[in-house]
């Protein structure tokens, strides 16, 4: 863990964070540990690896507010939690903590010839979070999209290690775009990539990087 500003933040392996300050967010966690239970959840889309039902339970309480894209209604619906559905280019506030929403999309990673794993019609979101006077992104499943230029926070949590999302160079071009204090690697470890790529991302970009351990 580290803290950034008022802001304790937590890594639960994969593309799942932990902010603890006044209120505790919790984003995307799947096959975490710990005992942290989020007064807000962000999912940032409906992908196992990041919609995981059985992280949910273990993460939230009667009282926890969700906020998901539309496209994960069919599995959210099922699990008797307060939901607020949002689209890209939203702004929500919550308890004090503001949320606005980023697109996240492929622009080059293909499940197959002419169809990208993470399709812009989707509806697929990053997301941008103010906590405690602290701006931290949390990219979501995405490429180097020109929605970056417009993202200015102090804490990018960005993916690099390929195949699905950017890799570590696209990502060291994804920070040059956007106005960001410091980058903190994800999505390795898990799914597919490793530290080296968060390494790799680290010896190429001239931004502050915080690789972090889980927990």
């Amino acid at each position: 863990m580290w803290n950034y500003g008022k802001v304790t933040v937590r890594w639960l392996g994969h593309d799942g964070f932990v902010l603890e300050g006044s209120k505790t967010v919790i984003v995307d966690p799947f096959k975490a540990q710990g005992n942290y239970k989020a007064d807000l959840l962000l999912i940032s889309h409906e992908h196992f690896d990041h919609l995981s039902p059985d992280d949910i339970r273990r993460f939230t309480t009667n009282s926890t507010k969700v906020i998901a894209p539309t496209l994960c209604k069919e599995t959210l619906s099922q699990l008797g939690l307060a939901v607020t559905y949002v689209a890209a280019n939203s702004r929500t506030e919550t308890d004090g903590v503001v949320v606005e929403t980023v697109p996240a999309y492929n622009l080059n990673k293909f499940r197959s010839p002419g169809k990208v794993f993470h399709p812009k019609e989707d509806g697929r979101v990053g997301y941008i979070i103010t906590l405690d006077g602290g701006r931290f992104y949390h990219a979501g499943d995405t490429d180097v999209i020109p929605e970056m230029k417009s993202v200015n926070v102090d804490v990018a949590f960005l993916p690099v290690s390929g195949t699905y999302v950017m890799t570590a160079e696209e990502a060291v071009e994804a920070a040059k775009m956007m106005k960001v204090k410091v980058v903190v690697p994800m999505h390795f470890g898990t799914i597919v990539g490793s530290k080296a790529d968060a390494e790799r991302f680290r010896k190429l970009t001239n931004c502050e990087t915080k690789i972090m351990d889980k927990g």
